[in-house]
């Protein structure tokens, strides 16, 4: 039997879902998600899945609904027969919980990963995972796309002469340099101190900026309280304008009021979640055509290796 492949969203990510699906040439499938008085979840599709391959569009920001819309999708999936079936997860919520840093805490991220493996999840598609590790947390194949191929054409665009890259953190600075070495340019570090989650207690800059255009990279911006005090500390030390890219919109809390009243110039983010319209300074880029191709060479069984920025680097020498 020829295998086909099939796109089905959940509720959470459907507008994304939907873009994938026309960039891809299929129509998005026809799931029903509905919902008990009770709020309990329920899922069908419409539509026969015997024998194919089966692809379920869904981050899983919060609420944590949208988690498990997709484990019931592909519970779904898997007893209607379906060959294969692939989440494709743009946003992987719970992966800041990544590693036991404290006692008595819990490793979310796995937990996760462990869940979609026992549903039945044959291969995962995801973008930015908050530490790449994560990815070894899985015993199927995960394909693990990087923004870098959105932002590089938008940064490339914007024709800034004296450009520098800053990482927002120590962590962040294997990721950073990677980039600028595309560009050929110097990178700084912001060294943040936290007292906990989503407060920083003290931030020292590593690196020169003076008469600089600089671009802060991150993976998500959640409160925007770190983008807000690195661009504000980047811009008195003397750089010229600050920009902030970062792949997952969390935006909670103060987050939309946070950028409004930094110093960024922009915040450009890719629409791996939803973002309120509102704020003039965040641009949103579509990563559509990205996972459109994901999936179409995880379905022919080739490379995707021409997706990510090392082989542009590579190319270029």
């Amino acid at each position: 039997m020829l295998q086909k492949a099939k796109i089905f969203s959940g509720t959470g990510t459907q507008y994304l879902a939907k873009a994938i699906a026309r960039k891809f040439g299929e129509p998005l499938g026809k799931v029903n998600i509905q919902r008990f008085s009770d709020g309990e979840i329920g899922v069908e599709f419409q539509e026969s899945i015997r024998g194919q391959f089966v692809f379920l569009v869904q981050s899983t920001y919060a609420p944590t609904d949208n988690l498990m819309e997709l484990l019931l999708m592909i519970d779904a999936a898997k007893r209607a027969s379906a060959y294969k079936v692939t989440v494709v997860i743009p946003y992987y919520g719970y992966a800041r919980q990544d590693r036991k840093d404290r006692p008595r805490v819990a490793i979310g991220s796995k937990l996760v990963a462990n869940m979609l493996t026992a549903a039945g999840a044959d291969r995962v598609v995801t973008m930015d995972l908050h530490a790449p590790q994560i990815q070894g947390y899985f015993d199927i194949p995960v394909d693990h796309l990087d923004s870098s191929a959105i932002f590089i054409p938008y940064i490339e665009n914007l024709n800034l002469e004296n450009l520098t890259f800053a990482a927002p953190d120590v962590g962040s600075a294997n990721r950073i340099r990677e980039v600028a070495s595309f560009f050929e340019c110097e990178m700084v570090i912001c060294d943040k101190h936290r007292k906990r989650a989503n407060e920083i207690a003290s931030m020292v800059l590593i690196g020169d900026v003076a008469d600089r255009d600089v671009i802060l990279i991150d993976d998500i911006c959640d409160t925007g309280g770190t983008l807000a005090k690195s661009a504000g500390l980047i811009k008195e030390k003397g750089a010229r304008s600050v920009r902030a890219f970062c792949t997952h919109p969390v935006l909670s809390g103060n987050a939309y009021e946070n950028i409004a009243n930094s110093v960024l110039e922009e915040l450009v983010v890719c629409d791996t979640i939803p973002v309120k319209p509102g704020c003039d300074k965040i641009k949103v880029l579509s990563v559509d055509e990205l996972f459109a191709i994901a999936i179409r060479n995880a379905m022919e069984n080739k490379s995707i290796n021409s997706l990510f920025l090392r082989s542009r680097i590579a190319n270029k020498k």
